[in-house]
């Protein structure tokens, strides 16, 4: 082709242009992240990348310590709203309300879905309150109606939804249009949890579900930083609470010392709810005086430091186990001898073993900060304060915090 008709084709082939979207531009937002489950020390005894990259850029706890009990649905409400237990209401994953003459079980929807056992104001009602928006993946809480508000997006709880649909949701509202977009989000992950529960916290099982549940973070980041919008966000990765072995050598028969037919008893494990007529708590506590390796009280006589006399969902007598022993009857360990095979959680927070994990990295928080042990009940003050919300009324800090921002 000679020169000229090289130049005359060119100047009349097409131009095209390509329509590249404009990258997105988030105000503060808040990723919570729980990995159900995960004691503080599986961090360094399991291949975790993506959990020691976000420690790396951004901040690291020595450990996350719960509210009493120790149990799933009264943490992570604890998380998000602040409260103890004894002032939210969400006494134990599964209680009874004598007020009411009714019984709350997680695992109940009528009961999981009535916002009216919930109380205090979570996370997600605070910033619908204050104009902006929320979307959970799945928190306990987040499907009722409380303090007559809702998550704006939420997902009723699906155990059998993949990780990779949990994070898809996640990224489907924060590329919303800016005025419907939210700006507190959560996700939730069951592992290492379950695998603690079947296998106790000591084996290679529970740390090959660690680097599960790390993998799991992983799709997270992944998902935002394809996106540009890893920088943006703060992500905040929790667990609920920790976990210790059990053993059928460690039971505390309480039936040695009363009689258990003689009042209702709710918990059994960790600790003990005895429910004795009232005249009869003093007698209850007092023949319980000698039990070994466990602590009985009445529920006005708890320490202080459990946070757990303020509520008529805690029973009346209160008895809490040193941490690896079980209380129990010998009827009941008869009929549940493999409950005592792997491992569980409840015991009082003082004990390492119920701790957890936080971690961070974001435009809020600091880089490479290692820090002391941090209570969860001041997550949600930190949370309001990166998201600029007026907090409720909570029994949280931002001061045992603020170190963790930027």
């Amino acid at each position: 082709m000679s020169p000229l008709l090289l130049l005359l084709s060119c100047s009349t082939a097409r131009t095209v242009v390509f329509d590249v979207p404009e990258p997105l531009v988030l105000e503060p937002t808040v990723i919570l992240v729980s990995l159900d489950g995960f004691r503080w020390d599986y961090l360094d005894r399991s291949d975790t990348p993506t959990l020691d990259r976000l420690a790396a850029e951004g901040v690291r706890a020595d450990a996350l310590i719960p509210a009493f009990p120790s149990k799933t649905f009264p943490n992570h409400y604890t998380i998000a709203t602040g409260l103890y237990p004894e002032h939210h209401g969400i006494v134990d994953n599964s209680f009874y309300d004598p007020e009411r003459d009714d019984w709350f079980s997680m695992s109940d929807d009528s009961a999981v879905l009535d916002g009216s056992w919930w109380g205090g104001e979570p996370i997600w009602v605070t910033a619908g309150r204050q104009g902006q928006r929320s979307g959970t993946c799945f928190w306990p809480g987040s499907e009722a109606e409380i303090a007559g508000g809702r998550p704006t997006y939420y997902k009723p709880y699906d155990g059998g939804m993949a990780w990779e649909d949990r994070v898809e949701q996640l990224m489907t509202w924060l590329e919303l249009p800016e005025d419907e977009r939210p700006t507190f989000l959560t996700l939730y992950f069951n592992e290492p949890d379950h695998t603690g529960h079947e296998d106790g916290p000591d084996g290679q099982e529970v740390e090959l579900a660690a680097t599960e549940a790390d993998a799991g973070v992983g799709l997270l980041v992944d998902a935002l930083e394809s996106r540009g919008l890893l920088d943006q966000v703060d992500v905040l990765v929790v667990s609920d609470h920790g976990m210790a072995g059990m053993s059928p050598g460690r039971l505390i028969y309480l039936d040695e010392h009363i009689d258990p037919y003689a009042q209702e008893i709710t918990s059994w494990g960790p600790y003990a709810s005895l429910w004795p007529e009232a005249e009869r708590v003093a007698e209850v506590v007092a023949a319980l005086a000698d039990v070994p390796n466990a602590d009985c009280y009445a529920r006005e006589d708890l320490p202080e430091s459990l946070h757990y006399d303020e509520s008529v969902r805690i029973a009346p007598v209160i008895c809490v186990a040193e941490v690896g022993w079980s209380l129990t009857t010998r009827d009941w360990a008869a009929w549940n001898q493999d409950y005592y095979e792997g491992g569980t959680h409840g015991w009082d927070p003082a004990f390492e073993e119920m701790h957890g994990i936080l971690i961070g990295r974001g435009p809020s928080l600091g880089v490479g900060v290692e820090s002391e042990p941090v209570r969860n009940i001041d997550l949600y003050a930190l949370m309001t304060h990166i998201l600029g919300l007026e907090p409720a009324e909570n029994d949280g800090a931002l001061d045992p915090v603020e170190h963790l921002l930027r």
